[in-house]
């Protein structure tokens, strides 16, 4: 019985020290697992998405600008990494489209067609990055980047406390803050830095002298975080003027300050490339950099045709991309963002997107499927909409415009300002700009351009010559998209269809 008693017992105590061994092995392995996950965190890069406002494609050195030293900042980044040709956003007015670049969506399946913020389903890339251990912050624009997903970002700047957007000492000093605080968490870190340059007010204008008399540093203006001192940078007399405009003193005068905005948004650039050298993270940090659509000016903004999506994208990625490269093959578009960070982050894509990623483009290998971008327009901030699609490849675009009936007038914030006025003003005794402003005003139903040839969209090709095989291509392209899609504007794209086939 003794005996029975002592080989329980020292079968207790193996069973136990058994025990003990195998839940230290289940310590361990979980211990290696967590630093496991802890170190595929730390590895992965970091990123900083440079945003800048209201900026038209051509108006840096990199993209042909003639005005000396116009973007130094922006240039040397482009030089230092990878800058797309055909790159475009997918709504050029800026809530909307950055509604996209956060999902991957085309805004029909965001649930915001305009300034609304998106369906409460609809993941987000901020939202993807801050859950696996991204530490996330947000620099200005911050009532346009999903602002119901607050909780995503570690911390959010607003727009007033950096100028309203257009200090560039500002957006280093705060930058600086960011990152230190980023690397004591030892986690990577997104950064989306949005400049608000140049949007309106331009710097130096009438109208920024204005909100500054008024707002006076109020808290509770609109304008409330005041303007850095600016004075106009450039003569109106040797600033360029970009094809779709006239070239009239007052609209070379609007010019010159809009162009005194586009080098302050280089200034703003290079601070916040700045503050990323000092903090020795470089190496291990994406940058991607974009316009979120075209100048505030007619003829741009909120429209669809080729300078109102045109955006100079750049990334740079050390020991990725190879420096200085230009692809001017690969259309590359706003549903596209989201996809293509996530898939550099190594995660998952959003469920839903419309988008994918071109992270092969990113190593120099090709892509198929990138031979042309779908652009559209819904609802502007006064809440009236002027539907309006299009498509564009390396040549032609074709754009259906829904709300245009020869009576309904279009009136946008880009129609504010000296330029438009001077437009009317010549058109009393310019046919040619009389008939620009009418276009401007009531559009047509459909449109037609030869970009390679007519890059500027001067001349409709809807009903002339030989244009017939042409435009029945992209309604076919056009009516394949707005079915895959969800598109709202198919039901009138088909009557418009059923009746050109009926005539």
């Amino acid at each position: 019985m003794e005996r029975k008693r002592m080989l329980a017992g020292r079968r207790r105590a193996v069973l136990a020290v058994v025990g003990l061994l195998a839940f230290g092995v289940a310590c361990r392995r979980a211990a290696e697992v967590q630093a496991g996950v802890a170190q595929s965190v730390r590895a992965r890069p970091n990123i900083l998405l440079i945003t800048v406002d209201d900026l038209h494609w051509g108006s840096l050195g990199m993209t042909g600008n003639s005005i000396p030293g116009i973007s130094p900042n922006v240039d040397r980044l482009a030089s230092e990494g990878l800058w797309f040709a055909q790159a475009h956003v997918t709504v050029a007015i800026c809530h909307p489209s950055r509604n996209v670049w956060m999902t991957g969506r085309y805004p029909q399946n965001t649930g915001a067609l305009g300034f609304e913020n998106i369906a409460a389903h609809v993941p987000t890339l901020v939202e993807a990055l801050s859950s696996a251990g991204y530490y996330t912050g947000l620099m200005a624009k911050t009532g346009h980047v999903v602002p119901s997903r607050a909780a995503a970002w570690n911390e959010q700047v607003l727009a007033r406390e950096l100028k309203n957007g257009r200090s560039p000492s500002l957006y280093y000093e705060r930058t600086v803050a960011f990152l230190a605080r980023a690397k004591q968490t030892g986690k990577p870190f997104f950064l989306m830095a949005n400049a608000q340059d140049p949007h309106r007010p331009f710097a130096g204008s009438n109208q920024e002298i204005a909100f500054k008399a008024r707002d006076n540093g109020s808290t509770e203006a609109h304008y409330g975080g005041g303007f850095p001192d600016a004075t106009v940078a450039f003569a109106p007399a040797a600033v360029p003027v970009p094809g779709f405009l006239p070239d009239l003193p007052g609209v070379r005068r609007e010019l010159a300050e809009y162009y005194t905005s586009v080098r302050r948004a280089d200034e703003t650039t290079g601070e916040l490339l700045r503050a990323l050298e000092e903090s020795g993270l470089a190496d291990n940090t994406v940058v991607m950099w974009l316009s979120d659509n075209g100048m505030a000016l007619p003829f741009a903004k909120a429209n669809v045709w080729l300078h109102s999506t045109h955006t100079p994208w750049i990334v740079r990625w050390p020991g990725t991309v190879a420096r200085g490269r230009v692809d001017r093959t690969h259309f590359v578009s706003g549903i596209d963002l989201a996809p293509t960070l996530l898939d550099i982050a190594g995660l998952a894509n959003l469920d839903g997107v419309d988008g994918r990623s071109f992270l092969p483009l990113l190593r120099g290998e090709p892509q198929a499927g990138r031979e042309r971008v779908f652009t559209q327009i819904d609802k502007m901030n006064s809440g009236e909409s002027y539907p309006m699609r299009s498509v564009i490849d390396a040549q032609y675009g074709y754009i259906f415009n829904a709300w245009a009936d020869g009576k309904k007038a279009m009136r946008i914030e880009a129609m504010d300002g000296r330029t438009f006025a001077t437009m009317l003003n010549a058109a009393e005794t310019d046919t040619a700009i009389a008939a620009r402003v009418r276009h401007m005003i009531y559009r047509t139903r459909e449109e037609l351009y030869d970009y390679r040839r007519d890059p500027d969209a001067l001349h409709n090709l809807i009903g002339s010559p030989g244009s017939d095989v042409i435009a029945a291509k992209y309604r076919e392209l056009l009516l394949r998209h707005l079915r895959e899609s969800a598109d709202p504007q198919l039901p009138a794209f088909e009557r418009l269809l059923a009746q050109r086939a009926s005539r």
